[in-house]
């Protein structure tokens, strides 16, 4: 939401609640007129520090604020050399106005709710009642827009008192924490029970699948043999159709990254940015690092860190760095489940963007992200909700293990989810760099704080709700698990939250089929429940045709050819190596890769392991539902990105 419209917005309401309490008339107030030396000056919102600062300083303020198209005093408080709340406590003694610190109100002197309480730190406005009278109190990020708001509203102008953004955040956060947490926690469980993966929906939603297994195991009883070869050609069917979904995106290229559009500073609107961090003292000055290349104005970039309140390590580690003030630091509430989109759920209330992304700790984006999908969403119709940034693995060479996720991810990324998009299928995005509408973000609740996918989720959730996601062919760098154990645990997490997502949505099965269209649910069945089922059956099928094949018997039953049998599960298997290898190796060919497309041929035991992290999964979502098995990050020992760097090699490719 425009900032101006936030402002008018709760002029409105304090208007109204004005009018509801009785308050007496208010005198009308006129903002003083500037001295003669700045009556014509271009950034009049500076007119209260030019005294402060060399006049060659100001006038490249001036000439950076119209290039960029924000005000003089965010260039200087951006560029360091003023402090937001310096810079405001002189505007407020020009204008005549009180600084308000904060420091003798209490929540009784604020007379709106607390989830009005909360909108007042993105709105930067707060009512206040202070000894008998309404004040209003501003943390104004567009000086000049607010100096405009209240000479347009002279009868509220003087009940004005400013204060910095922070001061007003802690206040807000002291008062409205608990309301902060449970909306983050709760909130699409309230709005839309049936699409979170919250407790007691996740209960219920076990009957219709033991009912199911119930009818099965009576099918087997009765005609085990019969039961048993159809249930296994089902399988089978809907494994190679997965396979084939997998390949379609091999000959398909995504229209939206044809033709961009590059917008000039000036038209570049604010961008957020919503970090999770967690224990992640190690990467945050590297992630700040990265952040701070970004190629966008640090005047319009809004940064949300958002950490645990027990997080002492990482807090510590955040202040040790010399950081913007475009960076904000917000603690999240100890309420419900200590999870990553709980914690993004913190943050989207107060982001001030019209777009949000969000990163990882471990995340380098390309520094030119942001432009690249702004030139989508800018060319495109508006039910683009998401644009998925393609993830890449970093630290390729560190290990046979992360040399496989290099290619799997290649595949995914590169190739598959591109062909997705171009068919306006759902995507199952991954779990960073995922570039939002905020407007749209909001409407749908933000992500389900239960599900321990939280991407895959949304991305199923926007197409329900008639939202489209897109790919961008800029990479961000991402580091792999190394080592086998934290492989284990982060792959069991993506499964355990896949399963819920299949669960969630297949609810009301009808529902899901009349809102997403019988294409996007079939593709919704291969690309969710179809990576789950491929995984979980994988042991089976190789048992199955090892067993064919070393004796001579049938196979459960009586009456079916073993060569049949062979047949059945070989073709299955091969067919599916071999098109996971092909897809991993078109990827690593679009990246440049290809020199370890070698590590393919461990694609046999690469599937083990995804079925060991399936069947793990499946266990942990019986017993520990919303358990969190958190990635450490910070252990990578190569990165082909720095060795590039060191060697003048760019990285990235177009795809068009």
């Amino acid at each position: 939401m425009a900032l101006g419209v936030q402002f008018g917005a709760m002029l409105d309401r304090i208007e109204a609640d004005l009018r509801a309490s009785a308050v007496p008339s208010i005198v009308p107030f006129t903002l003083g007129t500037p001295d003669a030396d700045a009556e014509f000056s271009l950034c009049p919102e500076i007119d209260c520090v030019r005294h402060l600062l060399p006049r060659d300083v100001i006038a490249a303020a001036e000439r950076r604020a119209a290039g960029v198209g924000v005000g003089a005093d965010r260039v200087l408080i951006c560029a360091g050399l003023l402090t937001e709340e310096g810079y405001l406590r002189a505007l407020a003694g020009s204008l005549g106005m009180v600084f308000e610190s904060f420091q003798n109100i209490r929540r009784e002197n604020c007379p709106i709710p607390n989830e009005r309480l909360i909108e007042a730190v993105a709105a930067g406005l707060l009512p206040l009642e202070i000894g008998g009278e309404f004040v209003l109190i501003a943390a104004p990020r567009d000086v000049r827009q607010l100096l405009g708001l209240m000479a347009s509203r002279p009868h509220l102008a003087q009940r004005f008192r400013l204060t910095s953004s922070e001061r007003l955040r802690q206040f807000v956060f002291r008062h409205g924490a608990k309301t902060l947490g449970q909306r983050a926690a709760h909130g699409l469980v309230v709005k839309w029970p049936i699409l979170s993966a919250a407790p007691q929906r996740l209960r219920t939603s076990i009957a219709p699948a033991a009912t199911t297994a119930i009818i099965l195991l009576a099918l087997l009883i009765a005609a085990p043999g019969q039961a048993m070869l159809a249930f296994e050609v089902m399988l089978a069917v809907v494994f190679l159709a997965w396979m084939a979904l997998r390949l379609a995106g091999i000959f398909i290229v995504p229209p939206d990254s044809i033709w961009p559009l590059r917008l000039r500073e000036d038209e570049l609107p604010v961008y957020t940015i919503i970090v999770a961090l967690y224990r992640e003292a190690a990467s945050v000055e590297r992630l700040i690092g990265s952040l701070e290349q970004l190629e966008y104005p640090p005047e319009k970039l809004d940064i949300k860190l958002v950490i645990e309140a027990d997080d002492v390590e990482t807090r510590a580690a955040i202040a040790r760095l010399q950081r913007g003030p475009q960076f904000e630091v917000i603690t999240a509430p100890d309420i419900g489940p200590r999870t990553k989109p709980k914690a993004l759920n913190v943050a989207l209330p107060f982001a001030r963007g019209t777009f949000v992304v969000v990163y990882d700790a471990e995340d380098y984006p390309e520094p030119d992200q942001l432009r690249r999908a702004l030139d989508i969403f800018f060319s495109t119709d508006d039910d683009l909700a998401c644009v998925q940034a393609c993830l890449t693995i970093d630290n390729t060479a560190d290990s046979w293990l992360a040399r496989l996720y290099t290619a799997e991810y290649a595949g995914q990324f590169d190739v598959f989810l591109p062909g997705l998009a171009a068919l306006r299928m759902p995507l199952p995005l991954g779990g960073s760099s995922n570039h939002f509408r905020t407007a749209i973000l909001r409407k749908i609740r933000g992500w389900d704080s239960y599900n321990v996918t939280e991407d895959a989720d949304l991305g199923i959730r926007l197409a329900r709700f008639g939202y489209r996601s897109s790919v961008i062919d800029s990479a961000t760098y991402e580091e792999a698990p190394a080592r086998f154990k934290p492989w284990l645990r982060q792959r069991t997490r993506w499964f355990k939250g896949w399963m819920q997502t299949w669960i969630v949505h297949m609810r009301e099965p009808r529902t899901l089929l009349r809102e997403l269209g019988l294409p996007a649910f079939l593709t919704f069945q291969l690309m969710v429940g179809g990576n789950v089922l491929a995984a979980l059956i994988h042991p089976l099928f190789i048992a199955g045709f090892i067993y064919a094949i070393a004796t001579d018997a049938p196979l459960w039953r009586e009456g079916i050819a073993v060569s049949l049998l062979t047949a059945l599960y070989g073709t299955t298997v091969i067919i599916g190596y071999l098109t996971s290898a092909f897809l991993g190796c078109v990827g690593l060919l679009r990246r440049g890769l290809l020199s370890h497309g070698w590590v393919l041929l461990l694609t046999p035991i690469y599937w083990v392991l995804l079925s060991l992290a399936a069947w793990r999964a499946l266990y942990q979502l019986i017993r520990d539902p919303y358990g969190w098995e958190k990635t450490d990050h910070g252990l990578a020992r190569t990165s082909r990105r720095a060795v590039a760097a060191h060697s003048n090699i760019d990285l990235r490719y177009r795809r068009r």
